[in-house]
């Protein structure tokens, strides 16, 4: 299986690194594992969208608000590959893993303003944290994609 999911395509997709007035960072626990992995808000782009578009459609999906200003873009696209166990049981196995183009965000709601409880809930709990943490929360197969964002946007904070 190793070497035929490296023949997939990867999955188009945005994140968003949403931050608060703390310049601390917004993170849930997703409703399908049972890992205490957290991660930002994600999401593949529908078809006709363009990234900014798509991020910003993933946050209100994923957090119930849009009070948030861009701030950067990141330079490139980042991707990272799923463990070869989870490549058949993702995206119907279509993709080895996702393309990401990333977007840094200013929270300017209030705490009340976020709600998870959407109408399709990917999430069972959220936090804000420290930037610099962010990889210590995430699954391992994104942690060096976490790191390149920190790395990237540690100065928005």
């Amino acid at each position: 299986m190793m070497a035929e999911s490296k023949l997939l395509p990867y999955r188009n997709g945005v994140g968003i690194m949403l931050l608060n007035r703390d310049n601390q960072v917004f993170v849930a626990r997703r409703i399908d594992t049972i890992s205490e992995a957290w991660q930002m808000p994600q999401g593949g782009i529908d078809e006709g969208e363009d990234p900014l578009q798509a991020a910003l459609r993933e946050l209100e999906e994923e957090t119930g608000t849009n009070k948030a200003t861009l701030l950067r873009e990141s330079r490139d696209w980042v991707s990272y590959d799923l463990p070869d166990a989870l490549v058949p049981k993702i995206w119907g196995g279509r993709y080895r893993g996702q393309r990401q183009k990333w977007y840094a965000m200013r929270f300017i709601g209030e705490n009340h303003d976020i709600n998870i409880n959407t109408p399709e809930p990917e999430f069972c709990e959220w936090k804000w944290i420290e930037m610099e943490s962010l990889p210590d929360i995430i699954v391992p197969f994104k942690r060096d994609l976490y790191q390149a964002l920190v790395d990237e946007f540690k100065d928005l904070a």
